[in-house]
């Protein structure tokens, strides 16, 4: 098992971030989102526009790059991707369409994004193979991972080595940023969704670690469903703190679109969190080579070039790195102390 990181926490003094650590960029969500026929061609060239193109044209149901001439017909050559829905539907679409037309020009394989409700579907999903690669937080890539004998991380972003949460406080309590985290157990509380990892597993973990009963606040904690939606209510009221994502509240807070009301209040260690996920349904439509493709088209994506800079900015990414089961130990060992991985 790998370590626990330090108990103590981590309080900023000063929020400016690496432009890279943004999770998704007004300016790069709005571009995802345009005329497909603005972007520079890349070295993929004519496949990745004509995927980009033809993409915009097909229905809401979800996003679907097309089938090559090389490609097999039909649904068994078609490669389904997905995500836990962490943020607003409207940004994970434009996202994950965004990475469907550019997987699409890479592996010359038709890719398409299917949107999910919640951070439970999207390991059912996985586990029955209607979604053959998703994009799971730390703890949902556990679950799926050991309810599906054969999947295998494929890559994490460079910052999902040293991943953190932040505490939030509304600030009307009058608490000003601290590492003593026992002073919001009598706080109306909410965490982001029930299998979050940076939104509930892993800021339990350091809650407990400090003493404080992680299900212990008063009236039970709150349960918002994304990171979005914790920031929302903290804001309102509704509970008086909460915790979300470090990467939402950075690129929240560069828009503007945080609150006044909100404060930050403290900064968790770091841990390992997202990664890609691929079940092994796939590798048997796709391949065997599909696992060291899909790694290559990953890790090759590169700042330089104006597409894969693209996928990159939209992920809050400086690259992606090759990932192994054993990064996520500690998720799974903390998992099965708080009782979310049996």
């Amino acid at each position: 098992m790998s370590s626990h990181p330090a108990v103590s926490l981590e309080v900023p003094r000063d929020r400016t971030h690496p432009p890279h650590e943004d999770v998704v960029s007004t300016r790069a969500a709005a571009r995802s989102g345009g005329p497909a026929s603005l972007l520079p061609l890349s070295r993929r060239g004519f496949l990745a526009g004509t995927a980009a193109l033809a993409a915009a044209a097909l229905a809401a149901c979800g996003r679907t790059s097309p089938v090559s001439s090389s490609a097999p017909s039909g649904s068994t050559g078609r490669l389904s991707i997905g995500a836990i829905p962490d943020q607003d539907p409207e940004v994970l679409q434009r996202l994950y369409g965004t990475v469907a037309d550019s997987m699409s020009g890479a592996l010359d394989l038709e890719v398409a994004y299917q949107p999910v409700t919640d951070y439970a579907a999207a390991v059912s999903l996985f586990r029955t193979g209607d979604l053959d690669l998703v994009w799971f937080g730390g703890l949902t890539g556990v679950q799926a991972r050991l309810q599906t004998p054969g999947a295998a991380p494929i890559a994490q972003r460079d910052i999902d080595e040293a991943f953190h949460s932040i505490f939030v406080v509304n600030a009307g309590t009058g608490l000003p940023p601290s590492d003593d985290l026992t002073a919001l157990a009598g706080l109306r509380f909410t965490y982001g969704s029930e299998t979050s990892t940076s939104g509930r597993l892993m800021p339990a973990y350091f809650l407990q670690e400090q003493g404080v009963d992680p299900q212990g606040f008063p009236g039970g904690p709150g349960f918002s469903g994304s990171h979005d939606a914790t920031l929302g209510l903290v804001a309102s009221g509704s509970y008086q703190a909460g915790v979300l994502n470090e990467q939402v509240w950075t690129t929240r807070t560069a828009e503007g679109s945080v609150d006044p009301a909100v404060v930050l209040y403290a900064r968790t260690p770091a841990f390992h969190d997202y990664h890609w996920l691929l079940g092994p349904q796939a590798v048997e439509r796709l391949g065997e080579d599909l696992p060291g493709r899909l790694t290559d088209y990953f890790t090759g994506l590169s700042a330089d070039d104006p597409d894969d800079a693209e996928v990159l900015d939209l992920f809050g990414a400086g690259s992606f790195l090759p990932t192994t089961a054993s990064n996520y130990d500690q998720v799974e060992e903390i998992g099965r102390r708080l009782g979310l991985v049996s």
